[in-house]
């Protein structure tokens, strides 16, 4: 699923085609994508139709393109989801579902919804143009200037739950998937199944340190890619991969001390890890039952 930096190069992508452009029309070409908006298929076309996009916003990996009429299209990528800004005369791709065609900003180009596997959508947010009512649980992004350190190091300390999940919880700290997570905690020598109550606020702020450095670099490179699935509007991919370090990386010497990297399950996907460097956290021995009370023998004469 991209994360963060791949949809922040969507955004950006958006921001530099489509802003300004006028909605002439709207196509949609299977109505599972749409399934989210209260309109359903006709209610999203008669919401976006004459409308013009002011502009292209994140929070977290939620994208909207707020509207003059104070609606917003939200959008969010899904596992496969495509935003793709297209001449008319493309052919058409083989999983488009939902057509924009435009003008204004890039003459007569189309903004173009492609999803293989329709996990993503998009849908009109009534009144969301400053922030869509659907993404206000959302926690701001590492990356974003009003993004509050100490109440983030104290919301991990606050948790007995693994470092890693506190991450992935997009209610405490929003953008982070698990790619950057392992990353982050490879160069912060942290296992990611430490508790976040038995971190000392140094490693905290060093984490979050990591995870901005990690999102920076891989937006510097447009992003992960080991698939055809994520590009950006262009229909380019990212490089970042090839400057991995932790995921995807098992049975690979780790470039800090040459240990294999391993890897364990996590929450249906996969965590890559240093066992030297990222030293698994000691497992709580069970405490044995208390001995029951001696019952008092008979009373001698």
């Amino acid at each position: 699923m991209p994360e963060l930096p791949e949809v922040e190069v969507v955004r950006a992508g958006l921001e530099r085609h489509v802003v300004g452009a006028r909605v002439v029309d709207v196509e949609v070409l299977h109505p599972r994508p749409v399934r989210r908006d209260p309109g359903g298929p006709d209610g999203f076309v008669a919401a976006l139709r004459g409308r013009t996009l002011l502009g292209a916003r994140r929070r977290g990996k939620y994208l909207w393109l707020p509207l003059d009429s104070g609606d917003a299209l939200t959008a969010h990528l899904g596992m496969s989801g495509q935003m793709l800004v297209q001449p008319p005369s493309a052919p058409d791709e083989r999983h488009l579902r939902v057509r924009l065609r435009l003008e204004g900003a890039d003459e007569g180009r189309e903004l173009r919804f492609v999803d293989q596997r329709m996990f993503g959508g998009l849908a009109v947010s009534l009144g969301g143009a400053e922030l869509p009512p659907e993404m206000a649980h959302v926690a701001r992004d590492p990356l974003d200037p009003a993004f509050d350190d100490a109440a983030f190091v104290a919301a991990v300390r606050r948790r007995a739950s693994a470092v890693k999940r506190i991450l992935l919880d997009q209610k405490v700290v929003s953008g982070v998937g698990n790619i950057y997570a392992d990353e982050a905690l490879w160069r912060t020598r942290l296992h990611g199944e430490r508790p976040g109550e038995r971190l000392r606020p140094v490693e905290v702020r060093t984490l979050l340190t990591n995870v901005r450095a990690v999102m920076t670099e891989a937006l510097a490179q447009g992003g992960t890619s080991f698939d055809a699935l994520y590009v950006n509007v262009n229909g380019e991919s990212g490089y970042f991969d090839r400057s991995l370090d932790a995921y995807g990386q098992e049975g690979r010497p780790c470039r800090r001390c040459g240990a294999a990297i391993r890897r364990t399950a996590f929450m249906n996907r996969s965590s890559f890890w240093c066992p030297r460097c990222q030293p698994a956290p000691r497992t709580a021995r069970p405490s044995r039952p208390a001995a029951a009370p001696k019952r008092p023998g008979p009373a001698s004469d």
